[in-house]
């Protein structure tokens, strides 16, 4: 049977109530049981973050060996910062502190003593709680419940509990680098005493300075010869530079290294009072645009929207099948 125009104003014509009455019926019956005490409804409530770039206070507010660090602590993060403040949005640690913080096993009515009680409440954890990354590079804390309080709460305690767990990654980290930094320190330290002990004991030889001493007395000796001096001033000028023979060169070694040191040490306490810094920190590794609310209208279910796809869907496949059944007829029909 082919359907032209006009065959179809007359399909519609014929069958016009079946397609009205049991469309409304159907809107209706959606109306009845979309109700609350069929369909409990949901609230939404929403945090956004942005992703801080700064991973290191001391970097960006302490002087650096070389200056002053280029990191801005205002500023926001990019697409790879906000993929990282996802991974820990997801993780486990987070969930499970949201599930027993709001008990949420009695909240969403799960059985502990049913079969995979626990499977079950992270299904009901993720259908309820969602984070999704925007193209402004924030990233949203979306959750819905049945109180819209509760779901406020739940947000907003997600977006400090971000901030507990970065800053307690970052912070072991950190203790683990302020540990390293401080061994070297003190090691570095107590080489430095070791070597200006040395050059106490090379002072009290008579060694206090190798350049200008050599030049004075080779000078003096110089003089003493010239000039006819007492054989005990000869004397005392000759063992003067044997000492200084003896113990000039590693006076010198001695030195030149303890300087290299000395060096080393003003990086490496520059280093130590940075590793101390990001142990004690406590900035917000994100900036929370602002708090959740209780939400004072549903998300879900959306009634009108609801009622009206089950009117329409209803009204097409009662089209559908009076279709089939006429071309049925139609068919039967022909072959008799």
């Amino acid at each position: 049977m082919e359907y032209s125009s006009a065959n179809l104003i007359a399909f519609f014509y014929t069958n016009w109530k079946k397609l009205v009455i049991v469309p409304f019926l159907a809107m209706v019956i959606a109306v009845v049981f979309s109700g609350p005490q069929f369909i409990k409804p949901l609230f939404e409530s929403q945090v956004i973050l942005f992703p801080s770039t700064t991973n290191s206070v001391s970097k960006a507010l302490l002087p650096q060996s070389n200056g002053y660090g280029d990191e801005d602590i205002f500023e926001y993060g990019d697409e790879q910062q906000a993929e990282q403040l996802l991974q820990i949005l997801n993780s486990g640690e987070i969930r499970d502190s949201v599930i027993s913080k709001f008990d949420l096993m009695n909240h969403y009515d799960i059985d502990p003593e049913s079969s995979y009680p626990r499977t079950k409440l992270f299904k009901e954890y993720e259908s309820k709680i969602e984070f999704a990354r925007t193209q402004f590079m924030s990233v949203e804390i979306n959750v819905l419940d049945t109180d819209p309080q509760m779901a406020a709460d739940i947000a907003n305690y997600i977006s400090k509990l971000v901030d507990q767990v970065k800053r307690r990654v970052s912070r072991g980290r950190a203790e683990m680098g302020l540990e390293i930094v401080k061994n070297e320190y003190h090691s570095l330290k107590s080489e430095i005493q070791t070597m200006e002990d040395k050059i106490t004991q090379l002072r009290y030889k008579g060694v206090h300075d190798y350049e200008s001493q050599s030049a004075v007395f080779n000078e003096q000796y110089a003089i003493a010869l010239a000039g006819g001096a007492s054989q005990s001033r000869i004397k005392e000028l000759e063992r003067r530079l044997d000492t200084l023979a003896k113990y000039g060169g590693k006076y010198v070694a001695i030195r030149d290294e303890l300087q290299l040191l000395k060096e080393e040490e003003v990086k490496l306490k520059t280093k130590f009072d940075q590793a101390k810094v990001d142990v004690n920190q406590n900035l917000p590794a994100t900036f929370k645009v602002d708090a959740a609310r209780p939400a004072e209208r549903k998300t879900y279910p959306k009634r009108s929207v609801l009622i009206l796809a089950i009117g329409f869907a209803t009204f097409i496949l009662m089209a559908f099948v009076l279709m089939v059944q006429s071309t049925l007829v139609e068919l039967r029909k022909a072959a008799e």
